[in-house]
């Protein structure tokens, strides 16, 4: 290690995305020492990931339909959220010089669009106000008796024993940025926690076999090599599950052909219940609607009108615009027979049924479902059966889709566990 921890820190935060990031923050507020560590070079390396495109921060919905995001979990989320919400977020991030503002679709931003230039203001901010960083330090479980396992860039291992602990590691996407979701084996063994699985969420799927490729699933060679990477839009989604567990997702959007399946933000705000019926189903059936701005009525009557010498494929782009991927979707999704057949098209421009069999890996998804359940923690997120160890971010088992979800209730949850860990050690005398 660079620079040595010391063998006994008031506040030791391992992880340095948002949520150790806020938890380090919180505690510092409360006076209390801080030294944060994490196995990267650099600190927040997803967050800047995640703002290459536009730093989504959070989103405008009002709180109840916020809350209502996180699914199973709403109800453990809520009173995380009700200390650090969206507008509370966009307050804070004011106070680091960084203005926001609402897009269509809600979605709140920073004016610049940018990540780094936030992420630089909080860190200043943080060493400004004394919390120590120490980089390339891995965390590494517990010794013999009960003193936290820290091993450094140069193999070095040094055993500390914090005041209090917060852990903030991730979950198992993009492990190269540094959540591989090591942990898990770690708590489990050593602390007798119960962690739900690590499944991938807001990711995308491979789908089965289809007409044109009825040998093996995936898309065509000839379909994949000119589509791929390009986006399907306007398009609606229908997903019914065929479960007891009831099932059901509709929108409008738009989503990308990849090599071997789809994804984009239409995929990923279905994912969850996908995943679900995938495993409990072995498949799950989305249908396309491929028209979403035409009635069912009017599709078929432009399919359905003498099209003369004209090629179908001509016909179809002439009367609906359907032309290009949409037009290869129905190629390759849609028997010769059921081209052929205008009652049938008509039906599949509107309904055009995709088979999804598995999700993509983990380390590929945006974020990840499971984790550290919230019946082995308190309301402070404090580890009941370890006093002094606090758990926060990703690592929690919950999930939520893309729209800053994930981030603002991340950050509440260090937020609420950063607090939580000065108490308590406040507490101890």
């Amino acid at each position: 290690m660079s620079q040595p921890i010391p063998s006994a820190p008031q506040a030791l935060v391992i992880g340095g995305g948002p949520a150790g990031l806020m938890a380090a923050e919180a505690l510092r507020a409360a006076g209390v020492e801080v030294d944060l560590c994490d196995a990267m070079a650099s600190v927040g390396r997803k967050f800047l990931l995640a703002g290459k495109g536009g730093l989504n921060l959070t989103h405008s919905e009002d709180f109840e339909p916020f809350v209502g995001r996180f699914g199973e979990r709403a109800s453990r989320i809520e009173p995380l959220l009700r200390t650090f919400d969206g507008p509370a977020l966009r307050a804070w991030a004011e106070g680091l010089g960084v203005s926001t503002f609402v897009g269509t679709s809600g979605r709140v931003f920073p004016t610049d669009m940018k990540a780094a230039p936030l992420l630089r203001a909080w860190l200043a901010r943080l060493r400004a106000a004394g919390v120590r960083f120490h980089m390339r330090t891995r965390w590494l479980g517990w010794n013999e008796d009960g003193a936290l396992r820290l091993q450094g860039a140069d193999g070095v291992e040094q055993c500390v024993r914090p005041g209090v602990t917060v852990l903030a590691l991730g979950g198992a996407s993009w492990p190269q940025l540094g959540s591989d979701g090591a942990w898990a084996p770690l708590l489990q063994a050593q602390a007798g926690l119960d962690i739900a699985t690590l499944r991938a969420a807001n990711c995308g799927f491979d789908i089965g076999p289809t007409a044109a490729h009825a040998d093996a699933p995936g898309w065509s060679p000839v379909f994949a090599q000119r589509f791929a990477g390009q986006p399907v839009k306007p398009v609606a989604l229908h997903f019914t599950g065929r479960g007891a567990t009831p099932r059901r997702f509709e929108r409008q959007g738009e989503f990308v052909i990849t090599a071997s399946g789809i994804e984009g933000s239409l995929i990923y705000a279905a994912s969850a219940l996908l995943r679900e019926e995938i495993a409990e189903q072995g498949e799950a059936l989305i249908e396309l609607d491929l028209l979403p701005g035409r009635s069912a009525d009017k599709v078929a009557a432009e399919v359905a009108h003498p099209r003369g010498s004209r090629s179908l494929s001509s016909h179809l782009k002439s009367r609906l615009g359907i032309e290009g991927l949409k037009a290869g979707l129905l190629n390759e999704l849609l028997s010769r027979e059921e081209m052929l057949d205008p009652a049938c098209l008509a039906a599949r421009l509107k309904r055009l049924p995709l088979r999804l069999r598995a999700p993509r890996p983990v380390a590929e998804a945006i974020s990840t479902a499971g984790g550290l359940r919230f019946e082995d923690l308190d309301e402070g997120l404090m580890v009941k059966r370890r006093p002094g160890l606090f758990c926060a971010g990703e690592m929690l088992d919950w999930e939520a889709p893309t729209g800053g979800y994930l981030l603002t209730a991340s950050m509440a949850s260090g937020r609420v566990a950063g607090a939580a860990a000065a108490r308590w050690l406040a507490a101890q005398g």
